[in-house]
């Protein structure tokens, strides 16, 4: 079978932010970049095509104009081990403009919607007990980062 891939359309600063998902994310790199030439009006030295690698997965994008923003209808979702990994994420997402959204979503300062999920979280929503399992949620639906010390202070209860 081929390979599904995704392909991210960066208005024009694709460079930076796979600069920058590379640093961040271990197990990455860029892969190549090639380049619109100078000929292309607005367009010269710009992203034309970019291969890279998130946590040893391929990427591609490229630099295209702003006909087609981002929006949450495609995140991509981070499964974090701990406390810990989730603040490094949330906190170097939402940095320089990025922003917050409810239940572990957020935007990046690119317009990229990710979601920094602990693990716990999706554990404590599969718990066998329904009672533990809908506090979760419930705790869980007014956080933005999720905090997993009050997720599971929720799930058991008063």
């Amino acid at each position: 079978m081929s390979d599904v891939i995704p392909f991210l359309w960066f208005d024009d600063d694709a460079e930076s932010a796979i600069q920058f998902y590379t640093a961040l994310i271990p197990d990455s790199e860029v892969v190549s970049i090639g380049r619109y030439p100078d000929e292309v009006p607005g367009m010269g030295g710009k992203v034309m095509h970019a291969h890279f690698r998130l946590a040893g997965r391929d990427y591609y994008a490229m630099d295209a104009g702003p006909q087609f923003p981002f929006t949450e209808a495609v995140s991509l979702f981070v499964s974090c081990a701990d406390q810990a990994e989730v603040d490094r994420y949330w906190y170097a997402l939402t940095a320089d403009g990025g922003q917050e959204q409810p239940c572990a979503w957020l935007n990046d300062r690119w317009g990229l919607s990710w979601q920094i999920v602990p693990d716990r979280l999706v554990e404590l929503i599969r718990d066998p007990d329904p009672d533990r399992s809908h506090r979760a949620v419930q705790a869980m639906l007014g956080m933005t980062r999720i905090d997993i010390a009050a997720l599971e202070a929720a799930a058991d209860g008063p």
